[in-house]
């Protein structure tokens, strides 16, 4: 059966230069996806991925 799943957000500003956002918005343009779905993924990969110590 479908179930609708709902994922609580929470909107958050950041400041980042201006040369990473452009670099961002050229990769989520060409795989298809929102550069917030885009910078999601980078900061999930980068937290599972820290060194034990940093942790």
């Amino acid at each position: 059966m479908f179930k609708i799943e709902k994922t609580d957000m929470v909107n958050k500003t950041f400041r980042l230069p201006a040369d990473l956002v452009e670099k961002l918005q050229t990769v989520a343009q060409n795989q298809g996806i929102s550069l917030n779905n885009l910078v999601k993924q980078c900061c999930e990969y980068a937290l599972k991925n820290l060194d034990s110590e940093q942790k």
